[in-house]
Protein backbone atom coordinates (compact mmCIF):
# COMPACT_ATOMS: atom_id res chain seq x y z
CA UNK A 1 0.00 0.00 0.00
CA UNK A 2 2.88 2.35 0.76
CA UNK A 3 4.39 1.65 -2.67
CA UNK A 4 1.03 2.35 -4.34
CA UNK A 5 0.74 5.63 -2.44
CA UNK A 6 4.24 6.75 -3.40
CA UNK A 7 3.93 5.59 -7.04
CA UNK A 8 0.28 6.43 -7.65
CA UNK A 9 1.04 7.89 -11.07
CA UNK A 10 2.01 4.43 -12.37
CA UNK A 11 -1.62 3.41 -11.87
CA UNK A 12 -3.34 6.75 -12.44
CA UNK A 13 -1.79 7.70 -15.82
CA UNK A 14 -2.54 4.40 -17.68
CA UNK A 15 -5.99 4.35 -16.06
CA UNK A 16 -6.72 7.88 -17.30
CA UNK A 17 -5.63 6.97 -20.83
CA UNK A 18 -7.70 3.79 -20.73
CA UNK A 19 -10.82 5.71 -19.70
CA UNK A 20 -10.34 8.32 -22.43
CA UNK A 21 -9.70 5.64 -25.05
CA UNK A 22 -12.77 3.68 -23.98
CA UNK A 23 -14.97 6.79 -24.06
CA UNK A 24 -13.63 7.64 -27.52
CA UNK A 25 -14.15 4.18 -29.03
CA UNK A 26 -17.67 3.86 -27.62
CA UNK A 27 -18.64 7.25 -29.06
CA UNK A 28 -19.47 8.85 -25.69
CA UNK A 29 -16.89 11.52 -26.47
CA UNK A 30 -17.67 12.84 -29.95
CA UNK A 31 -15.17 14.32 -32.37
CA UNK A 32 -15.63 17.86 -31.07
CA UNK A 33 -14.93 16.92 -27.44
CA UNK A 34 -11.93 14.80 -28.44
CA UNK A 35 -10.55 17.71 -30.48
CA UNK A 36 -10.76 19.94 -27.41
CA UNK A 37 -9.05 17.30 -25.25
CA UNK A 38 -6.26 16.92 -27.80
CA UNK A 39 -5.75 20.68 -27.73
CA UNK A 40 -5.58 20.48 -23.94
CA UNK A 41 -2.64 18.09 -24.22
CA UNK A 42 -0.85 20.35 -26.71
CA UNK A 43 -1.46 23.44 -24.56
CA UNK A 44 -0.08 21.61 -21.53
CA UNK A 45 3.13 20.98 -23.46
CA UNK A 46 3.36 24.60 -24.55
CA UNK A 47 2.70 25.89 -21.03
CA UNK A 48 5.31 23.54 -19.59
CA UNK A 49 7.88 24.74 -22.12
CA UNK A 50 7.10 28.38 -21.35
CA UNK A 51 7.36 27.59 -17.63
CA UNK A 52 10.98 26.57 -18.16
CA UNK A 53 11.87 30.04 -19.45
CA UNK A 54 9.60 32.27 -17.38
CA UNK A 55 9.02 30.21 -14.25
CA UNK A 56 12.39 28.47 -13.93
CA UNK A 57 14.91 30.93 -15.36
CA UNK A 58 12.83 34.07 -14.80
CA UNK A 59 13.15 35.27 -18.40
CA UNK A 60 9.96 36.84 -19.84
CA UNK A 61 9.00 35.56 -23.29
CA UNK A 62 6.20 37.03 -25.40
CA UNK A 63 6.91 35.22 -28.65
CA UNK A 64 6.70 31.56 -27.69
CA UNK A 65 4.19 30.83 -30.43
CA UNK A 66 6.98 31.56 -32.92
CA UNK A 67 8.77 28.34 -31.92
CA UNK A 68 5.49 26.48 -32.16
CA UNK A 69 5.02 27.75 -35.72
CA UNK A 70 8.53 26.65 -36.69
CA UNK A 71 7.87 23.14 -35.40
CA UNK A 72 4.45 23.01 -37.07
CA UNK A 73 5.62 24.12 -40.50
CA UNK A 74 8.86 22.09 -40.42
CA UNK A 75 7.07 18.85 -39.51
CA UNK A 76 4.14 19.47 -41.86
CA UNK A 77 6.53 20.13 -44.75
CA UNK A 78 8.00 16.64 -44.41
CA UNK A 79 4.66 14.81 -44.22
CA UNK A 80 2.83 16.97 -46.77
CA UNK A 81 5.28 18.58 -49.24
CA UNK A 82 8.39 16.39 -49.41
CA UNK A 83 6.67 13.03 -48.89
CA UNK A 84 3.16 11.84 -49.60
CA UNK A 85 2.64 10.16 -46.25
CA UNK A 86 -1.07 9.49 -46.82
CA UNK A 87 -0.20 6.99 -49.58
CA UNK A 88 2.14 4.99 -47.32
CA UNK A 89 1.45 1.99 -45.13
CA UNK A 90 0.30 2.77 -41.56
CA UNK A 91 3.61 1.65 -40.07
CA UNK A 92 5.56 3.97 -42.38
CA UNK A 93 3.16 6.81 -41.57
CA UNK A 94 4.03 6.46 -37.89
CA UNK A 95 7.76 6.42 -38.66
CA UNK A 96 7.57 9.53 -40.84
CA UNK A 97 5.37 11.26 -38.27
CA UNK A 98 7.88 10.66 -35.48
CA UNK A 99 10.77 11.73 -37.70
CA UNK A 100 8.89 14.88 -38.73
CA UNK A 101 8.05 15.66 -35.08
CA UNK A 102 11.68 15.30 -34.04
CA UNK A 103 12.71 17.45 -37.01
CA UNK A 104 10.24 20.14 -36.01
CA UNK A 105 11.59 20.16 -32.45
CA UNK A 106 15.21 20.35 -33.68
CA UNK A 107 14.42 23.23 -36.05
CA UNK A 108 12.73 25.15 -33.24
CA UNK A 109 15.69 24.44 -30.94
CA UNK A 110 18.13 25.76 -33.56
CA UNK A 111 16.16 28.98 -33.85
CA UNK A 112 16.07 29.12 -30.06
CA UNK A 113 19.87 28.88 -30.05
CA UNK A 114 20.21 31.60 -32.70
CA UNK A 115 17.88 33.90 -30.79
CA UNK A 116 19.08 32.95 -27.34
CA UNK A 117 22.82 33.58 -27.71
CA UNK A 118 22.59 37.29 -28.61
CA UNK A 119 19.41 38.22 -26.72
CA UNK A 120 19.52 36.44 -23.36
CA UNK A 121 22.05 38.94 -22.11
CA UNK A 122 19.09 41.30 -22.00
CA UNK A 123 16.80 41.47 -18.97
CA UNK A 124 13.21 42.25 -18.13
CA UNK A 125 11.18 44.33 -20.56
CA UNK A 126 13.96 44.44 -23.16
CA UNK A 127 14.03 40.64 -23.46
CA UNK A 128 10.22 40.52 -23.61
CA UNK A 129 10.19 43.02 -26.49
CA UNK A 130 12.85 41.08 -28.41
CA UNK A 131 10.99 37.78 -28.04
CA UNK A 132 7.77 39.48 -29.13
CA UNK A 133 9.55 40.83 -32.21
CA UNK A 134 10.96 37.39 -32.95
CA UNK A 135 7.49 35.82 -32.94
CA UNK A 136 6.14 38.46 -35.29
CA UNK A 137 9.20 38.18 -37.54
CA UNK A 138 8.74 34.43 -37.96
CA UNK A 139 5.07 34.93 -38.76
CA UNK A 140 5.89 37.60 -41.36
CA UNK A 141 8.49 35.41 -43.04
CA UNK A 142 6.07 32.48 -43.29
CA UNK A 143 3.49 34.74 -44.94
CA UNK A 144 5.81 35.52 -47.87
CA UNK A 145 7.08 31.98 -48.57
CA UNK A 146 4.78 30.45 -51.23
CA UNK A 147 6.32 26.99 -50.97
CA UNK A 148 4.65 26.44 -47.60
CA UNK A 149 1.35 28.10 -48.49
CA UNK A 150 2.20 31.72 -47.77
CA UNK A 151 -0.54 33.81 -46.20
CA UNK A 152 -3.30 31.33 -47.10
CA UNK A 153 -1.67 28.59 -45.05
CA UNK A 154 -0.70 24.97 -45.57
CA UNK A 155 -3.57 22.53 -46.12
CA UNK A 156 -3.84 18.77 -46.62
CA UNK A 157 -1.76 17.83 -43.57
CA UNK A 158 -2.47 14.20 -42.63
CA UNK A 159 -4.11 13.59 -39.26
CA UNK A 160 -1.41 11.52 -37.58
CA UNK A 161 -1.50 12.87 -34.02
CA UNK A 162 -4.27 11.03 -32.21
CA UNK A 163 -5.10 10.53 -28.55
CA UNK A 164 -2.27 8.05 -27.94
CA UNK A 165 0.54 10.22 -29.31
CA UNK A 166 -0.58 13.48 -27.73
CA UNK A 167 -1.18 11.80 -24.38
CA UNK A 168 2.23 10.11 -24.57
CA UNK A 169 4.12 13.27 -25.55
CA UNK A 170 2.31 15.32 -22.87
CA UNK A 171 3.25 12.81 -20.14
CA UNK A 172 6.86 12.64 -21.37
CA UNK A 173 7.04 16.44 -21.44
CA UNK A 174 5.78 16.72 -17.86
CA UNK A 175 8.31 14.24 -16.51
CA UNK A 176 11.21 15.54 -18.59
CA UNK A 177 10.50 19.10 -17.39
CA UNK A 178 10.24 17.84 -13.81
CA UNK A 179 13.62 16.06 -14.07
CA UNK A 180 15.18 19.07 -15.80
CA UNK A 181 14.06 21.32 -12.94
CA UNK A 182 15.55 18.90 -10.43
CA UNK A 183 18.85 18.59 -12.28
CA UNK A 184 22.02 20.68 -12.15
CA UNK A 185 20.73 22.75 -15.09
CA UNK A 186 17.42 23.46 -13.42
CA UNK A 187 18.92 24.40 -10.08
CA UNK A 188 21.41 26.68 -11.82
CA UNK A 189 18.52 28.34 -13.67
CA UNK A 190 16.71 28.83 -10.35
CA UNK A 191 19.79 30.46 -8.87
CA UNK A 192 20.03 32.76 -11.89
CA UNK A 193 16.37 33.67 -11.52
CA UNK A 194 16.71 34.50 -7.83
CA UNK A 195 19.88 36.57 -8.13
CA UNK A 196 21.82 36.88 -11.36
CA UNK A 197 24.87 38.50 -9.79
CA UNK A 198 25.07 36.07 -6.87
CA UNK A 199 24.81 33.09 -9.25
CA UNK A 200 27.64 34.48 -11.37
CA UNK A 201 29.74 35.06 -8.24
CA UNK A 202 29.24 31.42 -7.19
CA UNK A 203 30.70 30.25 -10.50
CA UNK A 204 27.53 29.55 -12.48
CA UNK A 205 27.89 30.35 -16.16
CA UNK A 206 24.80 32.55 -16.44
CA UNK A 207 24.70 32.87 -20.23
CA UNK A 208 25.28 29.14 -20.77
CA UNK A 209 22.46 27.97 -18.52
CA UNK A 210 20.07 30.59 -19.88
CA UNK A 211 20.73 29.42 -23.43
CA UNK A 212 20.37 25.73 -22.48
CA UNK A 213 17.00 26.41 -20.83
CA UNK A 214 15.86 28.53 -23.78
CA UNK A 215 16.87 25.91 -26.37
CA UNK A 216 15.25 23.06 -24.42
CA UNK A 217 12.05 25.08 -24.08
CA UNK A 218 12.06 25.87 -27.82
CA UNK A 219 12.49 22.16 -28.63
CA UNK A 220 9.38 21.23 -26.62
CA UNK A 221 7.43 24.04 -28.29
CA UNK A 222 8.51 22.72 -31.72
CA UNK A 223 7.31 19.20 -30.87
CA UNK A 224 3.99 20.65 -29.68
CA UNK A 225 3.75 22.57 -32.96
CA UNK A 226 4.14 19.34 -34.93
CA UNK A 227 1.39 17.68 -32.91
CA UNK A 228 -0.82 20.72 -33.44
CA UNK A 229 -0.34 20.67 -37.21
CA UNK A 230 -1.08 16.94 -37.44
CA UNK A 231 -4.19 17.37 -35.29
CA UNK A 232 -5.81 20.43 -36.90
CA UNK A 233 -4.59 19.39 -40.41
CA UNK A 234 -4.16 23.04 -41.33
CA UNK A 235 -1.68 25.73 -40.32
CA UNK A 236 -1.79 29.41 -41.16
CA UNK A 237 0.61 32.19 -40.04
CA UNK A 238 -2.01 34.20 -38.18
CA UNK A 239 -2.71 31.25 -35.90
CA UNK A 240 0.70 31.80 -34.30
CA UNK A 241 0.36 35.53 -33.66
CA UNK A 242 1.24 37.35 -30.44
CA UNK A 243 -2.28 36.56 -29.21
CA UNK A 244 -1.37 32.87 -29.16
CA UNK A 245 1.75 33.61 -27.13
CA UNK A 246 -0.35 35.66 -24.71
CA UNK A 247 -2.72 32.72 -24.25
CA UNK A 248 0.15 30.52 -23.09
CA UNK A 249 1.24 33.22 -20.65
CA UNK A 250 -2.29 33.40 -19.27
CA UNK A 251 -2.33 29.60 -18.78
CA UNK A 252 1.00 29.81 -16.96
CA UNK A 253 0.19 32.69 -14.64
CA UNK A 254 -3.30 31.43 -13.86
CA UNK A 255 -1.94 28.02 -12.85
CA UNK A 256 1.11 29.31 -11.02
CA UNK A 257 4.49 30.39 -12.36
CA UNK A 258 7.19 27.85 -11.56
CA UNK A 259 4.70 25.07 -10.77
CA UNK A 260 4.51 22.03 -13.04
CA UNK A 261 1.13 21.09 -11.59
CA UNK A 262 -0.05 24.69 -11.97
CA UNK A 263 0.89 24.66 -15.65
CA UNK A 264 -1.15 21.49 -16.16
CA UNK A 265 -4.16 22.84 -14.29
CA UNK A 266 -4.01 26.28 -15.94
CA UNK A 267 -3.79 24.86 -19.47
CA UNK A 268 -6.57 22.35 -18.79
CA UNK A 269 -9.04 24.76 -17.19
CA UNK A 270 -8.52 27.70 -19.53
CA UNK A 271 -8.72 25.53 -22.65
CA UNK A 272 -11.93 23.86 -21.50
CA UNK A 273 -13.59 26.96 -20.01
CA UNK A 274 -14.24 28.92 -23.25
CA UNK A 275 -15.88 25.84 -24.74
CA UNK A 276 -18.07 25.33 -21.67
CA UNK A 277 -19.15 28.97 -21.86
CA UNK A 278 -19.85 28.89 -25.60
CA UNK A 279 -23.62 28.71 -25.00
CA UNK A 280 -23.41 32.27 -23.62
CA UNK A 281 -22.40 33.56 -27.06
CA UNK A 282 -20.63 36.96 -26.83
CA UNK A 283 -20.90 37.04 -23.03
CA UNK A 284 -18.57 34.07 -22.66
CA UNK A 285 -15.48 36.22 -23.22
CA UNK A 286 -16.68 38.70 -20.62
CA UNK A 287 -17.15 35.95 -18.02
CA UNK A 288 -13.82 34.42 -19.04
CA UNK A 289 -12.09 37.77 -18.42
CA UNK A 290 -13.85 38.27 -15.08
CA UNK A 291 -12.73 34.85 -13.89
CA UNK A 292 -9.14 35.62 -14.85
CA UNK A 293 -9.27 38.91 -12.95
CA UNK A 294 -10.62 37.07 -9.90
CA UNK A 295 -7.73 34.59 -10.08
CA UNK A 296 -5.20 37.43 -10.22
CA UNK A 297 -6.85 39.29 -7.30
CA UNK A 298 -7.47 36.39 -4.95
CA UNK A 299 -4.71 34.00 -6.04
CA UNK A 300 -1.83 36.26 -7.17
CA UNK A 301 0.59 33.31 -7.11
CA UNK A 302 -1.73 31.25 -9.31
CA UNK A 303 -4.08 28.39 -8.52
CA UNK A 304 -1.23 26.25 -7.20
CA UNK A 305 1.19 28.99 -6.15
CA UNK A 306 4.38 26.93 -6.41
CA UNK A 307 2.90 23.73 -4.95
CA UNK A 308 2.98 20.40 -6.76
CA UNK A 309 1.07 17.17 -6.98
CA UNK A 310 2.70 14.46 -4.85
CA UNK A 311 4.20 12.60 -7.81
CA UNK A 312 5.64 15.80 -9.31
CA UNK A 313 7.37 17.19 -6.23
CA UNK A 314 11.04 17.93 -6.70
CA UNK A 315 13.66 16.29 -4.52
CA UNK A 316 14.63 19.78 -3.42
CA UNK A 317 11.19 20.30 -1.92
CA UNK A 318 9.86 22.86 -4.39
CA UNK A 319 11.18 25.64 -6.62
CA UNK A 320 10.21 28.53 -4.40
CA UNK A 321 11.99 27.16 -1.31
CA UNK A 322 14.91 25.29 -2.86
CA UNK A 323 17.64 27.20 -1.07
CA UNK A 324 16.04 27.30 2.39
CA UNK A 325 14.89 23.67 2.46
CA UNK A 326 18.19 22.35 1.15
CA UNK A 327 20.04 24.38 3.79
CA UNK A 328 17.71 23.15 6.57
CA UNK A 329 18.02 19.52 5.49
CA UNK A 330 21.80 19.82 5.35
CA UNK A 331 21.91 21.19 8.89
CA UNK A 332 19.70 18.36 10.14
CA UNK A 333 21.97 15.77 8.52
CA UNK A 334 25.04 17.35 10.07
CA UNK A 335 23.39 17.43 13.48
CA UNK A 336 22.42 13.77 13.18
CA UNK A 337 25.94 12.73 12.19
CA UNK A 338 27.66 14.77 14.91
CA UNK A 339 28.38 12.58 17.99
CA UNK A 340 27.01 13.74 21.32
CA UNK A 341 29.54 14.12 24.12
CA UNK A 342 27.58 13.21 27.26
CA UNK A 343 30.53 13.87 29.61
CA UNK A 344 30.81 17.43 28.31
CA UNK A 345 27.11 17.90 29.01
Amino acid sequence: MKWIKNKSEIIFIPLLFGILYLLQTTGILNGYIMQVLLLVGINIMMTQSLNLITGLAGQPSLGHAGFMSIGAYSAASITTIFFNVTAMAPALQIVFFLVATAFGGICAALFGLLIGIPTLRLKGDYLAIVTLGFGELIRSIIRIVPAIGGARGLIGIPKLAGLFWIFLFAVITIYVCRNFMDSLYGRSAIAIRENNIAADTMGINVSRYKVITFVFSAFIAGVAGSLYAHTIQFVQPDIFSSIKSTEFLVYLYAGGVGSISGSILGAFMLTILPELLRFLSTWRLVIYGVLLVCVILFRPLGLFGGREFAFLKLNTGGIRNVGFRSFRRKNKDNAAEKPVDKEAE
